[in-house]
């Protein structure tokens, strides 16, 4: 995981007792007064949560802090959060060729268009798209659903047949799940 970054705008007060604790609380702790040297940060940083008395609009992940003065533990406990939260949103959307899938609502879209799945379609569609080889069906029975191979179901291709449909049915798209001679794939 990426350091986490807790910038305090003009909080040079919050900075100092922070930064005496940082160790413990297994942040970098950053402190910036300007807004020009505020914008050009977060535009070169992935993980950071900025502190601040005021709200900016070219700023995703901040904690504007108006309602002072605040315990301490409350405000870690606050910061703890806000980091949990944009870890679990940055994790949540993975982007397949030209769809986005995300995870947390099920749904797999490209522009405005949707498409509700299961979580195993979104299961089978992760692990296709992590493998740059096809995938037999005995290893997403393993893998995906957790049966022996040595079993006789048909249940991978009545999945993907119907996915497949789902696919082709919303956004038009035949040629997304790709069937080779030895198993499935996602190009």
């Amino acid at each position: 995981m990426s350091t986490q970054n807790l910038i305090i705008f003009k909080f040079v007060e919050l900075y100092h007792i922070l930064d005496e604790v940082s160790l413990d609380l297994n942040l970098k702790i950053i402190f910036i007064d300007n807004e020009s040297s505020l914008k050009e940060k977060v535009k070169n940083l992935s993980n950071y949560l900025v502190i601040s008395n005021t709200k900016f609009s070219y700023i995703s992940n901040q904690y504007v802090l108006d309602n002072l003065p605040i315990n301490i533990f409350k405000l870690i406990e606050k910061i703890n959060i806000e980091f949990l939260k944009n870890q679990f949103n940055s994790q949540s959307e993975v982007k397949v060729n030209n769809y986005i899938i995300d995870l947390n609502s099920r749904e797999m879209f490209i522009d405005t268009t949707k498409l509700k799945l299961t979580e195993k379609e979104i299961n089978t569609i992760t692990y296709l798209s992590k493998s740059n080889k096809p995938v037999s069906i005995d290893e997403l029975q393993e893998k995906v659903w957790s049966y022996q191979s040595d079993i006789e179901t048909h249940t991978v291709e009545t999945h993907i047949y119907r996915l497949r449909k789902k696919i082709l049915k919303t956004f038009n798209d035949n040629e997304f799940i790709i069937s080779e001679k030895n198993g499935y794939q996602i190009k």
